[in-house]
């Protein structure tokens, strides 16, 4: 008769899982599919970014309705992601994922189906609230799966690929629609979707579920974060359109969303068994690691955000254009993550926290000298700077956040530590909205009260102007009335690039400001995890 049978543990019941018992190889294997799979879900936040003219025309939407492709993916994966500690505990992490990719998936065709904006901005929706769960979940199972010196590459390899996903994102973008179309962006996802749906079960037990939770799900809690962080969402996306309160939509959807999130917080600390572990804030090290987290994702996906944009505006790049002058700073990425593995066995996270923000800031600060006439070249170094420095940031925050909790509670802490990144990218885009608008205006402004105080200077430029299109065969006055445009296109481009150049420089300022709080941690023991659910 069985042993546990003897011992009076129930016949049916599943050995506890050995995650120490499972082959190096599956280990290594089942990781990088998993990583596959949250490349998959972050890069598709940024995939649409240089083909949204295209996906208008083709859905024959407006310029306001397609800025919600974007939206309404960023909105839905933000409410998934903190829930995923829960489902995963609830269902375990390998079903979990393997139903993540395998909606991801489907929703993903179904986007390149849309048949008009409205079918698609619910198809992205549903894309980005099912792909969330991957994001969070492969930081846990990577940190189960390994320990000692292996455990360092962890967040090195997730933190390469969640840099470089926004990062190459619009080029890849742009690549697919020059090529195909932009359906194409979508139908991208169908291999490697499959591959992952069908692969990660094969991959055996990674923790066991705990249906018992199913049954005191908190349904009013889960309708609160999806008000909350969708609101919050909403209100960074759209409030520079609209001049933030002064709009009588923004104001109201703000005004709920920070009363669903008190809410959310107040029946979170109350609940015996919470959707989100916020308790695990009060542990110093963790919460300083996602205050890193959270500047480290403003300052990624701000500056991802800036970039392309600039060389859209100023330069007239195309995607392609902007994806090869854009694509050193991913392969300085690339180029330092086995150095940042190596390092992290040897060097106290508060320094290379340090050394990150200062490189990261650098980078940032001497992108902020461009001026109109930059092109790749000059973005060489400054990318290449700021590429190098981003795992730099990431890793010690990882392990610092992670490493200080307990292995039971691994899987909750990597939500909401994820969470926090995200959270920081939706704020430094709006952010990075916002002030672009209000500097944009300002250097107009002083720009005409220059030509004003030197007229002889701006009136002997538009003499020139005028001058060179009258050569083209025009009338004066049509030539008078074309150079005048001709110096409002100049001048406006010149706002627009000191416009650029003063946000790089603020968001540089955010990591200097952010570097004191690297003297309040505490390096944390790392904790052992053999496995993900042994104490639930």
């Amino acid at each position: 008769m069985n042993a546990a049978v003897l011992a009076g543990a129930p016949p049916n019941r599943a050995e506890p899982v050995d995650l120490a018992a499972m082959p190096h190889r599956r280990k290594i294997l089942l990781f990088a599919l998993m990583a596959l799979g949250q490349f998959m879900a972050l890069l598709d936040i940024q995939i649409v970014a240089s083909s949204i003219n295209e996906i208008q025309a083709g859905l024959a939407a407006g310029p306001d309705e397609t800025s919600w492709v974007q939206t309404s993916y960023l909105m839905a994966e933000i409410v998934m992601i903190p829930l995923s500690g829960w489902l995963s505990r609830a269902f375990s992490t390998r079903w979990l994922f393997t139903a993540s990719a395998a909606c991801f998936t489907v929703t993903s065709v179904a986007c390149g189906l849309a048949w008009n904006i409205e079918s698609m901005i619910a198809f992205r929706a549903l894309q980005g609230f099912v792909g969330g769960a991957m994001i969070p979940t492969v930081f846990a199972t990577g940190f189960a799966l390994f320990q000692g010196k292996q455990r360092a590459m962890v967040p090195a390899v997730l933190g390469t690929l969640s840099a470089l996903a926004p990062t190459i994102g619009p080029t890849l973008g742009g690549y697919l629609t020059d090529t195909w179309s932009w359906h194409w962006l979508f139908f991208v996802n169908l291999v490697p979707g499959l591959l992952i749906t069908f692969a990660i079960p094969l991959m055996g037990r990674i923790d066991d579920p705990e249906p018992s939770l199913l049954k005191r799900f908190d349904f009013i809690s889960l309708a609160l974060i999806a008000v909350s962080l969708a609101g919050l969402e909403y209100v960074l996306e759209e409030g520079y359109r609209w001049n933030w309160m002064e709009d009588d939509t923004i104001r109201s959807v703000a005004v709920i969303a920070a009363v669903a999130g008190v809410a959310f917080i107040v029946r979170t600390l109350k609940s015996a068994n919470p959707l989100v572990d916020l308790v695990a804030l009060r542990n110093r090290t963790f919460a300083l690691g996602c205050l890193f987290n959270f500047v480290t994702g403003f300052g990624i996906f701000a500056a991802v955000y800036v970039l392309p944009l600039f060389l859209a505006r100023v330069r007239g790049f195309n995607a392609r254009q902007i994806g090869d002058a854009v694509f050193i700073a991913g392969l300085a990425m690339v180029i330092s993550a086995p150095i940042v593995a190596a390092v992290s066995r040897r060097l106290d996270v508060r320094v290379m926290i340090a050394f990150g923000f200062v490189a990261f800031a650098a980078g940032l600060w001497m992108m902020s000298f461009m001026t109109s006439d930059w092109t790749g070249g000059e973005l060489f170094w400054p990318q290449a700077v700021r590429g190098f420095a981003i795992l730099f940031c990431i890793v010690p925050a990882t392990n610092m956040a992670l490493g200080s909790v307990a292995p039971e509670r691994l899987k909750m802490a990597s939500a909401l530590f994820n969470t926090m990144r995200n959270l920081g990218g939706a704020v430094g885009i709006a952010c990075v909205n916002t002030l672009l608008n209000d500097r944009l205006n300002l250097h107009w402004l002083r720009l005409n009260e220059r030509m004003v105080t030197a007229a002889h200077l701006s009136g002997d430029l538009l003499a020139g102007l005028r001058d060179h299109v009258v050569q083209q065969a025009v009338s004066p006055l049509v030539a008078t009335q074309q150079s005048l445009a001709l110096l409002a296109r100049l001048t406006r481009r010149e706002a627009t690039t000191l416009a650029f150049a003063d946000v790089l420089w603020l968001i540089a300022a955010l990591f200097v400001l952010a570097l004191p709080l690297v003297l309040l941690v505490k390096v944390p023991k790392v904790q052992v995890a053999p496995q993900l659910a042994e104490a639930h």
